[in-house]
């Protein structure tokens, strides 16, 4: 194959992978706006601005669709919490990450999350096979609680797999109070005071005595009383 034939297989392969990108963003505000019985493959390609048929190009049905989208959202957060577990740290510290990532997640793409959390996690079993992908998550919570055991922060009688399940319940609570809104994510002091309360809750339950447990992260910062009062303005 010469370099101009190379050429064009690479740039006909990169409009390929564009135009799926481009029904897959589509598809998750559908999703997230008209839910996934409101939601028509008509739909999806008017958001995509594609042909109607196009979209069986690429997705032979809305289940399929469906199931395409949670891969995409889901592999990119399970990624970042493999990275997180498998880093240098306390057990505090890489709560804390992973709970900034469950807020930067949504406050990067509301509509995916939303997605995840009312089409997918909290669907009837059947449209998504998300189990398999949960369960490699889980997967990385035992092992990062087994270590953190090893080095003396959970206490000895803590199951690391009954706490890595409760540890995926508390993250899963975390994105459906965001797409409740339960927490504004535009205001700063009430972000943190979630991410504390979300962390501090597990942490206080399986940390052995004498572990660091970041007071700073597990409970409320003190106010300062000196601190400055805002100026009224005339």
């Amino acid at each position: 194959m010469s370099q101009q034939q190379s050429s064009k297989v690479a740039e006909a392969g990169a409009r390929e992978g564009d135009r799926s990108r481009t029904i897959l963003r589509a598809a998750i505000d559908v999703f997230a706006r008209k839910g996934y019985h409101g939601c028509r493959i008509a739909d999806v390609a008017k958001e995509a601005g594609v042909a109607y048929g196009l979209v069986y190009h690429y997705f032979k049905n809305k289940d399929e669709l469906l199931e395409k989208v949670f891969e995409a959202c889901w592999s990119g957060f399970s990624a970042r919490v493999r990275t997180i577990s498998e880093a240098e740290g306390t057990l505090p510290e890489k709560l804390r990450r992973i709970t900034d990532v469950v807020f930067e997640a949504y406050r990067v793409d509301p509509r995916a999350v939303k997605v995840l959390v009312v089409e997918v996690a909290r669907s009837p079993v059947g449209r998504v096979n998300a189990q398999s992908a949960f369960t490699d998550t889980i997967e990385l919570c035992v092992q990062m609680l087994t270590r953190a055991q090893a080095a003396g922060e959970l206490r000895p009688e803590v199951d690391p797999r009954l706490s890595a399940m409760l540890l995926f319940g508390t993250i899963e609570m975390a994105f459906t109070a965001l797409v409740m809104a339960v927490v504004d994510i535009k205001d700063p002091e009430k972000v943190e005071r979630a991410k504390r309360n979300i962390a501090g809750s597990f942490l206080q339950g399986v940390l052995a005595e004498g572990a660091p447990a970041e007071a700073s992260w597990t409970k409320e910062p003190e106010k300062s009383a000196t601190r400055p009062k805002a100026v009224r303005r005339s």
